[in-house]
């Protein structure tokens, strides 16, 4: 969201795994720091750093492969993505990922990285294995977040200035179709069953639920009282909660997937 030039010094976008260490598997988080230009490796059972990965400039946002035995982050400053082996903890090749890459999503087979181009209002595929640029599509002003379907056949990817959620052909980068969610979309994140986008708007204070098979808007719902600032979302694996961080209230919100309502509590409404 920030010119490369006023990098931030947050820490940015977590990824979980799940590591099998020796005869037990520990779950681990990875968190992009932007100033160290490292990853924070965190043991998520008893919240300790317990490795720190060097990377390239500006590391943001990260993806996991579909085997769990590689993540790819985005260096903004360095114009790739960084491939790092779980195994090892070290990073071992980049790939040439277009100008300021922020971030980043896998297609379903793992060959292909999707990443939001922010400097530049593009969004790129890049094929893995060979380190080409399979397209680059211009979207809206300050491109964000990133989501392709499950079937691989669609891109989704936000618009901050321009309030917008670019539709593309993941597969041709053509885009298909251009639509109006809330002020300042940050995420977009598709439910479990792909059936639904959900996209946070930082300032409008609310999520946009987009219909998947007809790519229309379906719903829109404030967060908490519509003043908080949701960034990142995420779904409990059965998709009955959202999972949605709130910039302005430092907290996570779990919000219930079947209502277009604020959560009263800490509990899903039904």
């Amino acid at each position: 969201m920030t010119p490369r030039r006023h990098a931030a010094a947050f820490a940015a976008p977590l990824l979980l795994l799940s590591v099998f260490g020796a005869g037990s598997r520990e779950p681990q988080l990875y968190v992009s720091n932007e100033i160290p230009n490292t990853i924070a490796v965190v043991s998520a059972r008893t919240n300790a750093v317990v490795a720190t990965i060097p990377v390239g400039q500006r590391p943001r946002g990260m993806a996991l492969s579909p085997d769990k035995r590689t993540v790819y982050v985005a260096l903004g400053q360095d114009d790739a993505l960084g491939v790092v082996d779980v195994a090892s903890g070290r990073m071992t090749r980049t790939i040439p990922a277009n100008r300021d890459p922020e971030l980043v999503v896998l297609s379903p087979d793992g060959k292909v990285a999707y990443v939001s181009n922010e400097e530049i209002a593009h969004a790129s595929a890049i094929d893995i294995a060979s380190g080409k640029t399979l397209y680059s599509t211009a979207v809206g002003v300050e491109p964000e977040g990133v989501a392709v379907t499950r079937d691989g056949r669609k891109l989704y990817v936000t618009a901050e200035t321009n309030n917008t959620v670019s539709v593309l052909d993941a597969k041709t980068g053509r885009l298909l179709h251009t639509l109006h969610v809330g002020d300042n979309p940050r995420t977009v994140a598709l439910t479990p069953d792909g059936a639904r986008a959900w996209v946070s708007a930082e300032a409008g204070g609310n999520v946009t639920i987009i219909d998947v098979a007809g790519d229309s808007v379906v719903g829109q719902f404030p967060i908490r009282d519509g003043k908080t600032k949701p960034v990142r979302i995420a779904f409990s694996p059965d998709g009955r909660l959202a999972y949605v961080t709130e910039g302005a209230a430092a907290s996570v919100r779990p919000t219930d997937d079947g209502s277009t309502r604020p959560m009263d509590g800490p509990t899903p409404c039904r």
